[in-house]
């Protein structure tokens, strides 16, 4: 159950099997996927392998096409430069599949279980981060949980269980292994990496500015406020979002979502808080990014349902007042007429009899 070295061209990340953190200057990653299922669904393959570049699938091998296949248009640079690369490629993946199959039926039989659904899983992959520094990975697991993971620090395998210790002492009995997967992680997995970026330099080394919004709501049985926080459209994946009180970060009432992928390769990220309302004015939602000249802070907002009850009020208080202001132009247009009325009757006396006395002045 030997590890196949893998390619210097090989090299994939997998997205779904690290925790990345979603803090601090923008880093990039090349991480694979190796899946050997014993008893797949009907038309899913028994074999299945995506590489990753910065979370997005680049290449993909299955058993049903057996060919190695570029999922993004700036990876067929590799075989511009190399016409036997795709070929190449296919047949190491090919070896892979072969040994992944015969490896899933070696563990199944340790653990003395019955055939049936079972997963032979490798993740391997390298990080370049924001500050120049290196990190890689490569674990293997076995129906969803950790078999072995390789310490490139103590050069040696580490075992979760008594079934991952026969293969611990094999492997790290064979002389030079141990070094020579500590070199692929910090070295060939990282200038793989750096051709990679260079290939896709348009699509990967780009920047989308987030756009921030905070939404809110009252919670009815204590009168709490939750107010939501929404970082739609960035790139690349790194991103520091908080909640601020009085400028600084507040973690008490917090929740957070995932970094996630839309459609159009950029990501999206949710955090939210729970306040008292009297307290709104001193919350903000703060946003740092690569794709911001500088920091954004958003200020919460009264909830839409206080917003709306409040809007009603003043339509009803406003409705009030110009009910009560038509009135006041009523009266004082009937007080005038009376008035017009009046004056117009008392001149019309005068005239009749007045003159004469008009004159007797």
């Amino acid at each position: 159950m030997a590890l196949r070295p893998a390619p210097p061209l090989l090299l994939g990340l997998v997205a779904v099997a690290l925790l990345e953190s979603v803090f601090g200057s923008s880093s990039h990653s090349l991480k694979y996927f190796y899946t050997a299922m014993s008893d797949p669904s009907q038309g899913l393959p028994h074999f299945v392998s995506p590489g990753y570049v910065d979370g997005q699938v680049f290449v993909y091998y299955d058993s049903s096409s057996r060919r190695e296949r570029p999922r993004v248009s700036w990876v067929e640079q590799a075989g511009k430069e190399d016409p036997q690369y795709w070929d190449r490629e296919t047949q190491i993946f090919r070896g892979a599949e072969d040994v992944f199959r015969a490896d899933l039926e070696t563990v199944r039989r340790r653990y003395n279980q019955s055939e049936g659904l079972h997963t032979w899983q490798l993740m391997y992959g390298c990080e370049l981060r924001g500050d120049g520094s290196k990190a890689g990975f490569l674990q293997y697991g076995y129906d969803g949980r950790t078999f072995l993971t390789f310490d490139k620090e103590t050069l040696t395998w580490v075992a979760t269980d008594p079934q991952a210790q026969v293969t611990k002492r094999k492997w790290d009995a064979i002389p030079g292994l141990n070094e020579r997967k500590k070199d692929y992680l910090e070295e060939i997995c990282i200038e793989g990496l750096e051709k990679y970026l260079s290939y896709g330099r348009e699509t990967l080394l780009r920047t989308e500015t987030p756009v921030v919004t905070v939404s809110s709501r009252t919670e009815a049985e204590e009168g709490m406020e939750t107010h939501v926080c929404r970082v739609h459209g960035f790139y690349p994946k790194e991103i520091d979002a908080s909640w601020r009180r009085d400028g600084e970060v507040w973690l008490q009432d917090t929740l957070r979502g995932s970094v996630a992928p839309n459609a159009d390769g950029t990501f999206h990220y949710w955090l939210s808080i729970r306040i008292d309302p009297k307290e709104r004015g001193r919350y903000r939602c703060h946003v740092e990014h690569d794709g911001l000249q500088e920091p954004v802070d958003v200020a919460v907002k009264v909830p839409e349902s206080n917003l709306g009850l409040i809007i009603i009020i003043g339509c009803v208080v406003a409705a009030l007042l110009l009910v009560s202001a038509i009135a006041l132009i009523l009266v004082f247009l009937k007080t005038r007429q009376d008035g017009y009325k009046a004056a117009s009757t008392s001149d019309k006396r005068s005239d009749s009899s007045g003159w004469g006395s008009k004159e007797a002045l």
